[in-house]
């Protein structure tokens, strides 16, 4: 099992450094002279001069991708051109809250569309299927805004259940008030694309041989579907789970936009908007690092689960 992480770990220096080189060249290149976005409308040679002389721009080529590699090593991006805050503190600061609205958002997810998956395995091609898939797919159809609309108007604003916006400085007052509606609109939105997955991954397994020849020794329908098909339907399970944690962790920035949620994804879009990349810069490395790990633990997960996998 070591010398397998080590091997994964190995495997993904060439891939980083892909990834490090691809968003140097999109923003030192693309991306357009810095120096004229922080010196604004009004500056004269001078000005964008010294400014490139700072930042390190005006450095060869080698030099500058030298240097972004050093800052992706020692956490160290420098400062927020819009702000002033470190980078780094903008990203430990704002994964919280982040992570206190994905975390329990996964698990009940995960859990939910699990069961359901199974539960409706029992009763394939019936009317209750049909009923369920047909409310997922129009489920599917409507869009994130208007479900935080309807949500926020009736169960915040009409009910005063929730509070429409806002974050607080205890954690546990974040996750039992301020992330409570946050968290059930992802629900909502999330549950319907997963079941119709997940019920995909059982079914394929529901047909198999071993499922015919465990039903033709007289195990029960019930102890076939937990115990046999689950087994085997949650490793696909498990990578589409892993897979999509960082895309959430960046995807919920509408959410988090509307209820004044301080988190990653609120972040990205306010740093696009003032053209902050640093904190762009920051966030897309390492992102995409932790996409890496969750691909190896997901891997990982495969052996637990089931321990006939042989991870090479």
């Amino acid at each position: 099992m070591t010398a397998y992480i080590l091997r994964r770990l190995w495997q993904m220096a060439p891939t980083m450094l892909g990834v490090i080189v691809l968003v140097f060249l999109l923003f030192n290149w693309v991306g357009g002279d810095p120096a004229y976005i922080l010196a604004g409308k009004i500056s004269n040679p001078a000005q964008i001069a010294n400014i490139r002389r700072q930042l390190g721009i005006d450095q060869p080529f080698y030099v500058q991708l030298w240097i972004f590699i050093k800052q992706i090593a020692t956490f160290d991006f420098g400062n927020s051109w819009s702000t002033g805050e470190s980078v780094s503190n903008v990203i430990t600061t704002r994964l919280g809250p982040s992570l206190t609205v994905l975390i329990p958002l996964t698990i009940l997810e995960t859990f939910f569309a699990i069961a359901l998956a199974l539960g409706i395995a029992f009763v394939r091609g019936s009317l209750t299927d049909r009923m369920v898939m047909i409310v997922c797919t129009v489920g599917m159809s409507i869009s994130i805004l208007v479900y935080i609309i309807v949500f926020q108007y009736w169960f915040a604003y009409k009910l005063g259940l929730f509070p429409v916006q806002g974050w607080g400085d205890s954690f546990a007052e974040n996750l039992l008030r301020y992330s409570a509606l946050p968290i059930l609109i992802a629900l909502a939105v999330g549950i319907a694309p997963n079941l119709r997955l997940f019920r995909t991954f059982v079914l394929d397994e529901v047909n198999q041989d071993y499922v015919r020849t465990a039903r033709a020794k007289g195990v029960s329908e019930r102890r076939i579907v937990w115990i046999h098909v689950l087994r085997n339907a949650s490793i696909p399970m498990i990578t589409h789970v892993m897979s999509n944690l960082p895309a959430l962790l960046i995807g919920a920035f509408l959410i988090e936009r509307f209820f004044s949620i301080p988190g990653i994804g609120r972040e990205v879009i306010l740093a696009v908007e003032r053209s902050d990349f640093p904190v762009i810069k920051a966030i897309t490395v390492y992102v995409a690092f932790a996409t890496m790990l969750f691909n190896l633990f997901a891997d990982l997960m495969y052996q637990a689960v089931d321990p006939r996998v042989q991870l090479k």
